[in-house]
């Protein structure tokens, strides 16, 4: 379960989608992302789908992968989906005492559980196509004219980069403190949600440290290294739009004007 974290992994793979700006794609996860919110049915991700396919197609990265990632969430998604299941008011078709399913429930589910889905989707395909060195130069690029206002640009997207990158290294670090504890005797698989909580404890514990001693680790390297912040650095490989690039921000500006000429004429 821990390895099907995606967030913060990189699929190597040569494609054009890969070759992309990290600002490109970034400007288009986010574009994505707000897609996603402006409509109200399904047919409005019919139309998402079908763009985030074609994208998903060029840039080579098995569908597998994006399936992989929705393991972690399965208890957020089904959480989002039974709540709106139960709490929403409207035409009853299944009640049991005070339990009741209603039409409108069951609708609002299933449309809650396709945008986080796709909402998943994007945000991994993000990641596997960029590492996280060019995420931090994207980022970093993107929210330099904040620097007016003396905004950290650059320390803001070193964290945001540390970040990812330590996700998929603190997950397989406990990945094995549980399978150790496991050897050693621990019962982590049986009984209820709260037994299984606390058994827990000896792998969270561990980890914490583990935690504490890489980031400490890393701020002795970074210092080794005379490292002080972004002001007066250079970049040995700077970011330069390509042709490519344009035909992105064309893809994307097609794509924004088909979903609000269908949210405000078709109205899904």
């Amino acid at each position: 379960m821990l390895r099907d974290i995606t967030i913060g992994q990189y699929y190597p793979a040569k494609s054009c989608i890969h070759r992309l700006d990290p600002r490109t794609k970034i400007v288009g996860t986010i574009l994505y992302i707000v897609s996603l919110f402006l409509f109200r049915s399904f047919s409005g991700f019919l139309v998402v789908g079908t763009a985030f396919a074609g994208v998903l197609i060029l840039s080579r990265v098995p569908f597998r992968y994006m399936l992989r990632g929705l393991r972690p969430i399965l208890m957020l998604l089904a959480f989002t989906v039974l709540c709106n299941f139960f709490l929403t008011s409207g035409e009853v078709v299944w009640q049991w005492k005070f339990l009741k399913i209603t039409k409108e429930g069951l609708e609002r589910g299933a449309f809650m559980g396709v945008r986080l889905i796709l909402l998943i989707f994007g945000t991994s395909l993000m990641t596997y196509t960029t590492t996280p060195n060019q995420l931090t130069d994207g980022l970093e690029r993107l929210l330099s004219p904040l620097k007016v206002i003396h905004f950290p640009a650059h320390e803001m997207a070193m964290m945001m980069s540390i970040a990812l990158r330590f996700i998929p290294i603190l997950t397989e670090e406990a990945d094995r403190i549980r399978k150790a504890q496991m050897a050693r005797g621990a019962d982590m698989e049986s009984g209820g949600p709260i037994k299984r909580a606390k058994a827990m404890i000896p792998v969270f514990i561990p980890l914490l440290v583990s935690a504490f001693r890489r980031a400490f680790d890393l701020a002795m390297a970074m210092e080794a290294r005379c490292y002080h912040g972004g002001k007066g650095r250079t970049k040995m490989k700077p970011l330069r739009y390509h042709m490519a690039d344009l035909f992105g921000y064309v893809y994307l500006a097609c794509y924004m004007a088909t979903i609000i000429t269908l949210r405000i004429w078709l109205k899904i």
